[in-house]
């Protein structure tokens, strides 16, 4: 609403008079940020580039030619963690997946593209890409998640078929696992890892992914940080990205994707953002040595930064056309 033009002369002269010192402050710290940002935008850019969580050179090789044919980012993210979905032998994402502790294997996912837009899937059954799914809800539906039943018939609807995705070697993992049923997450141990994907394609756009099958013998009803916008994943075409990976309860009390592409906006490096993402968590959680949490980002100019509570975590890197596995640095130097 318009206000009298004397009212806001006055308003503005008030501010000025009592809070002076304070409007100069934050005017200096949006010097800075822009400062920041104009360094991204002027540095020359090391482009296209792929990083994902953990040793998945078959979807991140898949994801670059996706980019190398013109695909965009986020299209090339689909492709890429698709191939790790499809991938029955792997028990973390898609078909496969170890089940909760009902014996159903619930999926989660989530993407966001360049444009600040996204899509996500929760405790979704019987469906083997719901990274795809969750394309279509950002771009078919006016919602931006959808659980359960409602994801599988929506998933169904749009062309997907139903599977059956309790492969006979998970059933035997979870079978074995009742006769104790004791729940303890095993670090770097596949039971609660999950596949995060950045993506820059040759023009400077940004988008990301997360799939998981979350973790292993969880709660029926357990949702994780994987599909939540913030904590397993978040993109800022003007900054940069970053995804998470391991126990997603202690990523969603710091909001660490979104921590580190605001870290990275104030002008940290995607490696510093990161390992400051790691060490809020260290800082709040007095038994970090019981699980781990890695971090992967990216900033406009292709520089990537990996960082972990504990050794044992790596991450795939698509860049320059080599596609390179690297154990990144971690916190915990005990032992």
């Amino acid at each position: 609403m318009k206000r009298r033009k004397f009212i806001q002369n006055a308003a503005l002269g008030s501010v000025g008079v009592t809070l002076g010192p304070t409007a100069m402050a934050c005017n200096e710290t949006s010097k800075k940020e822009f400062s920041a940002l104009k360094d991204i935008e002027d540095s020359k850019a090391t482009l296209p580039v792929v990083i994902a969580t953990w040793n998945v050179h078959k979807a991140t090789e898949k994801a670059w030619k996706e980019l190398e044919n013109g695909a965009s980012a986020l299209d090339a993210i689909i492709a890429g963690c698709g191939v790790e979905e499809a991938d029955a032998k792997g028990q973390t994402v898609g078909i496969g997946g170890l089940p909760d502790r009902e014996g159903r294997v619930t999926l989660d996912a989530c993407v966001m593209n360049e444009k600040g837009e996204y899509g996500a899937v929760v405790c979704m059954e019987n469906i083997m890409h719901p990274i795809a799914v969750a394309k279509k809800v950002m771009e078919e539906t006016p919602h931006v998640m959808l659980a359960g039943k409602g994801a599988e018939d929506f998933a169904v609807s749009q062309g997907f078929k139903r599977v059956n995705l309790l492969t006979d070697a998970s059933k035997k993992a979870w079978e074995e696992w009742k006769l104790t049923s004791e729940y303890q997450p095993i670090i770097n141990i596949e039971n609660h890892d999950t596949i995060g994907m950045l993506a820059i394609d040759k023009n400077g756009t940004i988008s990301g992914g997360c799939t998981t099958s979350g973790l292993a013998y969880k709660m029926a009803g357990r949702v994780g940080d994987s599909a939540i916008i913030g904590s397993g994943l978040f993109v800022d075409n003007e900054v940069g990205a970053a995804t998470a990976t391991g126990l997603g309860e202690e990523v969603l009390k710091t909001v660490g994707s979104f921590l580190i592409v605001e870290l990275m906006r104030q002008g940290k490096s995607p490696q510093e953002a990161c390992e400051e993402a790691i060490k809020r968590i260290i800082k709040n959680t007095p038994n970090f040595e019981d699980f781990q949490v890695g971090y992967i980002a990216v900033n406009k100019k292709g520089e990537t930064g990996a960082y972990a509570i504990h050794q044992g975590f790596w991450t795939t890197t698509y860049q320059n056309g080599k596609n390179e596995n690297v154990q990144p640095g971690f916190y915990n130097k005990k032992g």
